[in-house]
């Protein structure tokens, strides 16, 4: 990928100290490589549940860096600051689980068409197994659900999976899996009523998509 957004490549060895930690990665990539599959992780991780204590307290330790993504988990560090996990776990139920359903419904289908398990997911599924992928066994949810979706593009880039996409590759899953939805989920997520904690992460996720758009444009 041309040169790119050198806030991300700067913060990528502290978030790798929060997320998921880049399990199986293969192959040696690029310090920015690993830096964006990290932060597409460290999403994954905050949206696949409510941090424990300990990874509050690192996201705690995040200060500002330069740049709209650093000033973006700089706000999501302080955001931290002000939380408890008791707090943070109650508004995810609020926000993504709720009585029958949370205020937001975090899966690519429902953003696409109004409706869950629809033609996007069947897409979804369609590309993973042309990539190889499958899903894991302990999850009941469907693979459109947005932390699934953020895993996967951070496995495209690190190889965690098995193999690197290129960049042309890349390009391809985000358009098709990304970009066509979770712009706006992550504006939902900022607005969401009951986000204290989440409209930080809604602000990074937003912020990153942005960035990650429009340097695939510039190399498109």
């Amino acid at each position: 990928m041309v040169p790119k957004h050198r806030q991300i490549n700067r913060l990528g060895m502290a978030l790798q100290e929060v997320s998921l930690q880049n399990q199986g990665v293969g192959n040696a990539i690029s310090d920015e490589e690993l830096a964006r599959a990290t932060l597409y992780g460290f999403l994954a991780q905050l949206l696949s549940r409510s941090p424990d204590a300990e990874t509050l307290k690192l996201i705690a330790g995040t200060g500002r860096s330069e740049g709209d993504v650093g000033s973006a988990l700089g706000a999501l560090g302080e955001a931290a600051r002000s939380a408890t996990v008791a707090q943070v776990t109650e508004e995810y139920q609020n926000l993504f689980i709720g009585l029958g359903r949370g205020e937001l419904v975090p899966y690519g289908s429902y953003y696409l068409t109004g409706f869950l398990q629809e033609k996007p997911l069947a897409k979804l599924r369609r590309d993973m197994a042309t990539l190889g992928l499958k899903a894991k066994v302990d999850c009941r949810d469907p693979e459109d659900h947005v932390a699934s979706v953020l895993e996967i593009m951070a496995g495209l880039i690190d190889g965690r999976f098995g193999g690197q996409l290129d960049e042309a590759g890349q390009r391809a899953f985000f358009d098709a899996h990304v970009s066509a939805w979770m712009p706006v989920f992550f504006r939902d997520l900022e607005g969401a009523k009951t986000a204290q904690f989440y409209r930080a992460v809604g602000h990074l996720g937003r912020v990153f998509l942005e960035v990650e758009s429009a340097q695939f444009q510039m190399a498109a």
